[in-house]
């Protein structure tokens, strides 16, 4: 026991024994209300500061309950006593001061494509107003790493050097105070796209790359119109015609052939149109056309089908009541202003109906992302196979009384090759998540319960078993022990394990995809190929068999590419196969920013490249110097004919 304990002790039994004095009573009473006051205080200080940490941690709950949308009671509780609290002037300051001041470049550039020397780039570019007055009109200027070119929309744009410079049109020039305006281009440079720095009317600004800030000094759905308005314009341009017979279009297959409901055999020879898998939210080139005018051209042009791949994150965004903005030039497509995304598309339906096309929607990518369809499966991390069959099943619930939408492609492309395991798709009989044909059949069904007219189509997967007793369950890594194609070109498996749809069998149509050396130099394209060779080291045993023994109808989803060598040759025989053999076809594509194949339209989206498209002329459906349709009311475009005025196949 140290000496200081021993001296307390001492005193503490001197204390006990002698009693306790009256002065060392008043002092102790004195010490301890200086106690108790202190104590009190503390308690004051540490309630006060834990109410603060309290109501931050709400706030942060709240937000995350919110984010990841959770069932939890209390979070929700929450959520309901904040709102229910009004901010005090210094809190509304406290954020003004944080918001960053001045004005603000956001850009973004998902879409990418090669294009000679250039890095072509589909470019989304948001300007902020976070300055203490509106803009009445506005000048930007973008410095821009090795420029080369740009086609603009919502803006005039010119290019100087590595400097683009773009000013206002009527439409967008005021820019509120808070406000923000959204511009978008086709830009090509020599590099990765990069903004080095901005000026907005001479002030340099913010530049930020990533997330756009949309346009919200009109309402939610970039529109100009007021709400009454925007309601009623809305309906009335959805309003289908009268000329259209519904239900009178539907098909089915007898064989290798399809057919119309009083047995006559059809040709579908259609074309592709993508933007809704991209980002773009509606079709790509409305940056620089209307879409009035390209759906009839379309159909002048003697299409008949429209083949339109789209994401499934955006179809379930679409259920849940939530409408990415769609992309294009407002004054080019003025109707378009007072819809959402998902009434474009709506809208774009009733417009093919009136020309006489039909449509179908492909799965194209699980993500929206005009990379995703890279992706082997149909889910991701963000879009689950849950997901993936709710949008097939919601898409076609919402237009199974509109026979515009004849067939639903599943999935664009699944494809895997054998050292990537259960991340490669694979055809066998399994229950396997990673199983194609076991997930389209389900798929299938899941379509057919909701519309059971419409057409579906499965495409092929990458690679498939030589020895399929040997390596049935793909569980061999080496690559020699596989037979190779095409991204879901490879239809192999149809042999040892057909599709079943059950009662719904007429419904099935196979669709594989086929390129030529220009996307990629197959082994089949080595030396001096013909016809003869691709027919026995490719497509015969890939795919054509399918139609040569009237196991079901083939239509090859994609085809086509650059008017140009090695590809020309290969599109030639292409084109033969199909026009021999009647095969339905959807060409790749419209769109002029495909990369490695370029499209029927040139870079302005409205002059057709007439070389390519009086190559593909010679496969669409004529009868008598006239394109044939696939509706029995409506002829197809100004050049058409009625599926009823036609004699058939």
């Amino acid at each position: 026991m140290s000496d200081e304990k021993k001296d307390v002790n001492s005193q503490q039994e001197n204390v006990g024994k002698k009693g306790i004095n009256k002065k060392l009573i008043i002092a102790f009473a004195g010490m301890g209300a200086v106690i108790v006051g202190l104590v009190i205080a503390l308690i004051l200080v540490a309630t006060s500061g834990k109410k603060d940490v309290d109501s931050s941690a709400s706030k942060a709950e709240s937000s995350s309950a919110v984010a990841s949308e959770t069932d939890d009671t209390s979070e929700e509780d929450s959520v309901a006593d904040e709102s229910e609290d009004e901010p005090d002037a210094e809190e509304e300051e406290s954020k003004d001061d944080k918001k960053e001041k001045g004005f603000i470049v956001s850009y973004s550039g998902d879409n990418s494509w090669q294009d000679g020397d250039k890095v072509m780039t589909g470019m989304e570019i948001g300007i902020e107003n976070n300055s203490d007055e509106a803009l009445k009109e506005w000048t930007l200027e973008l410095e821009i790493d090795q420029l080369k070119s740009c086609d603009g929309w919502n803006g005039n744009f010119k290019v100087k050097g590595n400097k683009l410079t773009v000013t206002n049109v009527d439409y967008n020039g005021e820019i509120a105070k808070g406000g923000s305006t959204s511009i978008g281009c086709n830009i090509g440079t020599g590099t990765k796209l990069n903004v080095k720095s901005a000026k907005l009317n001479g002030v340099e600004c913010t530049v930020k790359k990533g997330k756009v800030s949309q346009n919200n000094n009109n309402n939610n759905n970039n529109q100009n119109n007021d709400k009454k308005t925007t309601e009623k314009d809305v309906k009335k341009l959805l309003k289908r015609t009268s000329k259209a017979k519904q239900g009178d279009d539907w098909l089915h297959t007898d064989g290798s052939k399809i057919l119309d409901k009083d047995g006559k055999e059809v040709w579908l020879t259609g074309v592709n149109w993508f933007g809704y898998n991209t980002g773009t939210n509606t079709f790509d080139g409305l940056w620089n056309s209307e879409l009035v005018t390209s759906v009839e051209a379309i159909a002048d042009h003697g299409f008949n089908l429209i083949r339109v791949p789209m994401s499934a994150e955006l179809i379930n965004q679409w259920s849940e009541g939530e409408y990415p903005k769609a992309n294009y030039n407002n004054a080019y497509n003025e109707e378009l202003n007072s819809m959402n995304s998902l009434e474009i598309f709506d809208y774009f339906l009733k417009l093919a109906e009136e020309n006489g096309l039909k449509v179908m929607p492909d799965i194209h990518s699980a993500e929206t992302n005009a990379s995703g369809h890279t992706v082997n499966l149909w889910y991701t991390d963000k879009v689950t196979v849950k997901d993936y069959y709710h949008a097939l099943e919601w898409l076609a619930d919402r237009y199974k009384d509109n026979d515009t939408i004849v067939a639903f492609d599943l999935k664009n492309e699944p494809h895997g090759k054998p050292n990537e395991g259960d991340a490669a798709a694979i055809w066998n009989d399994s229950k396997d998540a990673n199983n194609w044909k076991y997930v389209a059949e389900t798929a299938a069904s899941k379509v057919l319960a909701k519309n059971p007219n419409v057409l579906i189509m499965v495409e092929g997967i990458e690679i498939y078993p030589k020895n399929i007793k040997k390596n049935g369950d793909y569980s061999s890594t080496n690559s020699d022990d596989y037979y190779f194609n095409w991204w879901g070109g490879n239809l192999r498996g149809v042999k040892d394990y057909p599709i079943d749809l059950g009662k719904y069998q007429d419904k099935l149509v196979y669709s594989p995809h086929d390129y030529g050396p220009t996307v990629y130099q197959q082994p089949w394209f080595e030396g001096d190929y013909t016809y003869k060779s691709l027919m026995k080291d490719c497509w015969k045993d890939n795919w054509f068999y399918i139609q040569e023994q009237d196991i079901a109808p083939l239509l090859i989803g994609e085809w086509g590419g650059f008017m140009t060598e090695p590809n020309l040759t290969w599109m030639t025989y292409m084109r033969k196969l199909i026009k021999d053999n009647h095969v339905n076809h959807t060409f790749w594509c419209f769109n002029a920013n495909s990369g490695d194949t370029g499209g029927l339209v040139k870079d302005d989206f409205v002059t057709w490249d007439e070389e390519k498209y009086d190559f593909v002329k010679e496969v669409l459906w004529q009868e008598g110097g006239k394109f044939v349709g696939l509706d029995h009311a409506i002829p197809l475009g100004d050049n058409g004919i009625t599926l009823k005025k036609a004699k058939g196949l």
